[in-house]
């Protein structure tokens, strides 16, 4: 990285950036080149000033706990904003009302709104990320999705300017939102639920050993690699196609699921995306059907 990135950040932000960052540490595939710089704000205001501060032409990424995205090996130029360890404020605001933060875990919202007795939420803990991503995703679980339950939303655009906008300006499907303008990333959410006298840990504990017994959980990967298509599981196509072990250096599909590609440790991203590119090719040929991404290819390759 050349000198002149760090002159591009000013020296308020320092204290929270890092230089030629590996994303591989950053990633649930545990894979990524280096961003040219690494930004973890410590606020909304913070962020909307950095975002203010930054040349128009230095390209912007968004990270939360990277389990959607495949970072190539050649890495993110410019500047990755990731915002779990600093946008993290979780509160009930009303008797059915939840704030909460882009950079929460979306496990914490569903194990704080089974202490309030709100929901349903549960499903919230069956999606590896935050809830930026969520927001951004139409994220679901278990039969329950994230925009259902949305009222508003704040978003920052690259100008550093800051908006609420309400649910109703968007439009959203599965895995999909369309936001009534481009160029605005979430910052924080207030969520609807509704009054659950019978919501617990217990059952969130319950469904999170069902899921462990279905999918590989715990090993590297990103969870669901491909959306499902209508009327169909990915994962059926997968394993129907015969696909389940099939390899691509240290990439392999999931035997236990076949919708998770993991990493057995020493794969790379461009083995990740080669894999990836096998299973479509493959599925297509035998089904004809072609699978999309659920998760996110960007950066350059090494």
């Amino acid at each position: 990285m050349s000198l002149a990135m760090r002159d591009t950040i000013g020296a308020e932000f320092q204290p929270h950036v890092r230089f030629d960052e590996p994303l591989a540490r950053h990633t649930s595939w545990h894979v990524g080149g280096p961003a040219d710089a690494f930004y973890t704000p410590q606020s909304a205001d913070e962020l909307a000033r950095f975002l203010a501060a930054l040349p128009r032409d230095c390209p912007v990424h968004w990270l939360g706990l990277g389990s959607n995205v495949l970072v190539r090996d050649g890495g993110l130029r410019g500047v990755v904003i990731s915002l779990h360890l600093g946008l993290d404020r979780l509160e009930r605001i009303g008797l059915t009302r939840v704030h909460a933060d882009a950079g929460v875990p979306c496990a914490r919202v569903a194990r704080q709104c089974a202490k309030w007795l709100l929901g349903p939420a549960e499903f919230f803990a069956g999606i590896p990320g935050t809830v930026g991503g969520a927001l951004a995703m139409n994220a679901g679980a278990w039969g329950g999705e994230t925009w259902p339950h949305v009222v508003e939303v704040d978003v920052v655009d690259r100008h550093g300017t800051r908006r609420t906008r309400a649910a109703r300006e968007y439009g959203y499907g599965y895995r999909e939102v369309r936001a009534p303008a481009a160029g605005e990333w979430f910052v924080a959410v207030r969520f609807e639920f509704a009054p659950q006298p019978d919501a617990s840990a217990e059952t969130i504990k319950n469904l999170l050993l069902r899921r462990r017994e279905t999918q590989p959980i715990g090993a590297w990967s990103c969870g669901s690699t491909f959306t499902n298509p209508p009327g169909d599981h990915a994962a059926r196509l997968i394993d129907s196609a015969g696909l389940k072990g099939t390899r691509v250096g240290g990439a392999v599909v999931s035997t236990k699921h076949a919708n998770f590609l993991i990493n057995e440790g020493s794969a790379t991203a461009a083995d990740l995306e080669r894999l990836i590119g096998h299973v479509q090719t493959e599925v297509e040929r035998r089904h004809g059907v072609r699978l999309l991404t659920e998760v996110r290819i960007v950066g350059e390759n090494a």
